[in-house]
């Protein structure tokens, strides 16, 4: 990961140095600017595998990619850009878009293109990931027809690949060598999976990525609704259009089930929450109701077979005044329970 700032850099030499930058580490566009003479911006950059992604921050500015730049410089990238602070329009191939934080856009880089982004206080920040057209196994001809047409990011497969690109900036630099590659093949198949979708294309995405992406949302919904008392297979497959037979096939490829991964996920929730010091005040069975166990005595089965101790018993061995009893001696150290897979 590498992070770069304008505050390094004398005030007056600030605009050049971002106008290189970009050209460098993305691609050549000529920019402009009201606020050249002390020009605020600094960019996250982070491989992952053939996948570039950046994290600019910056205050009002415009860019275009011109004809000419296009044909001394073309990468052949396909670039999608998530807004997350400021404003957006940006024009190419006889289209434009306006765009509000939370939404996405697609560009190529092989095609003329405006934009502008205005920061509206404070600096503008957007994240865009950076594509080999060769890797997005979709049509050339039907993607172009979707630059500079606003995408959304607040739901389906487009919500997942927006917290995806929010997530990577938070997690960056804990990120070995491995789990970024593989991390750009998540990237391409929730992409690649967004684009199908507007673009009728479904069909010509692999069977594989769509069902590893629907695995991704369906995980992330269940995740989001815990503590519905509810949720179960039937209101899962009704809520990702699916039959129930198709769900619980998805999971047997994981080598588990539906309600067994729930049950991991609310559990695991109910371990952290119990361990939680600024949570004392809640009972264990108002925790364990709080993620979808409305009866104690099944949460506490439940919670003993999975961590080997009740969960009455687990928030004293975690809790910090069990770690030292009140003669100042060191007490014994409890076996940590493993956590949920």
């Amino acid at each position: 990961m590498i992070e770069l700032r304008s505050s390094e850099v004398p005030a007056a030499d600030r605009f050049e140095w971002w106008c290189d930058l970009t050209a460098r580490q993305m691609f050549p566009t000529a920019i402009s600017s009201d606020r050249t003479g002390d020009f605020r911006a600094a960019v996250t950059i982070l491989q992952l595998g053939p996948v570039t992604v950046t994290a600019p921050r910056f205050v009002d500015m415009r860019s275009a990619r011109t004809a000419r730049l296009i044909r001394r410089s073309d990468p052949e990238l396909w670039t999608l850009t998530l807004v997350r602070a400021g404003s957006m329009w940006t024009e190419q191939n006889r289209s434009r878009a306006q765009l509000a934080i939370g939404d996405l856009v697609l560009q190529d880089t092989s095609r003329p293109f405006h934009c502008e982004v205005l920061c509206q206080g404070g600096l503008a920040r957007t994240v865009t990931l950076q594509l080999p057209r060769r890797v997005l196994p979709l049509p050339e001809e039907l993607l172009r027809d979707q630059v500079a047409r606003p995408l959304s990011s607040r739901r389906g497969a487009g919500a997942l690949l927006g917290r995806f690109m929010a997530g990577l900036l938070q997690q960056a630099k804990t990120l070995g060598p491995a789990e970024r590659a593989r991390l750009g093949t998540v990237a391409i198949d929730l992409l690649a999976v967004v684009l199908a979708g507007v673009t009728d294309a479904v069909r010509t995405v692999p069977t594989q990525t769509r069902r590893q992406v629907l695995m991704r949302e369906i995980k992330t919904f269940v995740q989001h609704h815990l503590g519905r008392t509810d949720l179960s297979p039937s209101s899962i497959a009704a809520a990702h259009h699916i039959s129930v037979r198709s769900l619980h096939h998805l999971f047997q490829r994981e080598e588990r089930t539906v309600s067994g991964y729930i049950r991991e996920q609310r559990l695991e929730r109910c371990r952290v929450d119990l361990a939680d010091s600024r949570l004392d005040g809640r009972s264990v069975a108002e925790i364990g109701a709080r993620w979808g166990f409305p009866d104690a005595t099944s949460f506490n089965r439940a919670f003993r077979a999975t961590y080997g101790m009740p969960p009455g018993e687990y928030r004293k061995h975690v809790s910090p005044a069990s770690a030292v009893p009140a003669t100042g001696r060191s007490g014994p150290t409890p076996a940590t329970p493993p956590a949920a897979g």
